[in-house]
């Protein structure tokens, strides 16, 4: 157990998120001043607006030393690895520009169920039952790695074939700002 005494002053660094493990709680960050890896607690995340971060987000972070090395203690900015300009894996989305997406007000929304290994899940708009389709290369996109059930996020919406689609999804935080 760290007490205060065991950490130092804390300092602003930047670098990229090597791995990070939604079901074990924490991951890794490769700072770009170098050094050790740095722990990012899924706390921490949270504390941000996240339950989940992919692998090669670029992060802002406070940093702090503890006798077990350097962790993030808080987040100030992340930026996904692509951004929305990527070209669209879906097929729905396939005549949707950059700027169509963004014109879509962002809509209060919590997760249903999401199954990482499928690939795919769905979540309901607050005050709607209807189903939301989420598929994980629009949350790769958007910087996220997983959604967990009961999670508050906040969805950009397209009619789908299908029904409605998810084609952007952000923190709860940037929903409620």
């Amino acid at each position: 157990m760290n007490t205060t005494d065991d950490i130092e002053p804390s300092n602003l660094q930047s670098g990229c998120v090597k791995w990070f493990d939604p079901a074990k709680g924490f991951g890794f960050v490769v700072s770009d001043a170098g050094g050790p890896d740095i722990l990012l607690h899924s706390n921490v995340l949270r504390n941000f607006g996240q339950g989940s971060v992919v692998d090669g987000t670029i992060i802002t972070m406070d940093v702090q030393q503890s006798e077990r090395g350097l962790q993030a203690v808080q987040i100030f900015s992340l930026t996904p690895p692509d951004s929305l300009a990527a070209v669209p894996m879906m097929r729905d989305m396939e005549d949707i520009s950059v700027e169509d997406i963004l014109a879509q007000p962002i809509t209060p929304a919590r997760v249903k169920w999401f199954d990482k290994g499928k690939g795919f899940g769905f979540a309901n708009i607050f005050g709607d039952s209807a189903d939301v389709f989420v598929h994980i290369e629009v949350l790769r996109r958007c910087g996220l790695s997983d959604l967990q059930a009961g999670e508050a996020i906040g969805l950009r919406l397209i009619d789908g074939k299908r029904g409605r689609i998810a084609v952007d999804v952000v923190s709860w935080e940037a929903v409620s700002k």
